[in-house]
């Protein structure tokens, strides 16, 4: 393997030195910060307070996690070897060839356009969620011209919206 040929001290004389965390552990830690946008000081954190990142890393409640500058050592080594894209290359190859995608670099923001609250009978709104509201108020063009038959209720953090999702994705690149 590209990774372990290039970090792997085989020539190690004295084992007097805490024993280096392993090569594709560390590797795994740089996915993680690129693909989540973290800095070494942030990874840390992250590791301890999501299981899901434990899990990815192998770790238990127990092991030792590595320190921000332990992370930011293999990571300056990694780039000054010029090997940093060629194993994000390999990688991103093999995550294709499993038929997965990675979205790197990306900021997704979701906000909502809140349109007045719509006084309906409830027929009104059975109609208006079967999506038949065209007919609705048909013989009252003001009334009509006043109701927003596309806006939809949605509930957020326990506080209910009347209008419209945002999204907005963009690459940071």
């Amino acid at each position: 393997m590209l990774l372990e040929s290039k970090f792997l001290n085989t020539t190690k004389k004295k084992n007097a030195r805490a024993k280096p965390f392993d090569v594709v552990l560390m590797f795994k830690i740089l996915i993680l910060q690129r693909y989540y946008g973290l800095g070494d000081k942030q990874i840390k954190y992250q590791i301890m307070d999501r299981t899901s990142f434990n899990n990815f890393l192998g770790f238990d409640t127990r092991d030792k996690i590595p320190d921000e500058k332990t992370v930011w050592a293999f990571g300056e080594n990694h780039t000054k070897t010029g090997l940093t894209e060629d194993l994000f290359t390999q990688f991103k190859s093999f995550l294709e060839t499993k038929e997965l995608i990675l979205n790197e670099g990306q900021m997704i923001d979701a906000g909502f356009t809140i349109e007045p609250r719509q006084l309906n009978t409830r027929e009104e709104n059975d109609k208006l969620k079967n999506g038949v509201g065209d007919e609705l108020w048909n013989d009252k063009s003001h009334k009509k011209s006043h109701k927003d038959i596309d806006a939809r209720w949605t509930n957020n953090n326990n506080e209910n919206f009347y209008g419209y999702k945002n999204h907005a994705k963009v690459d940071t690149k």
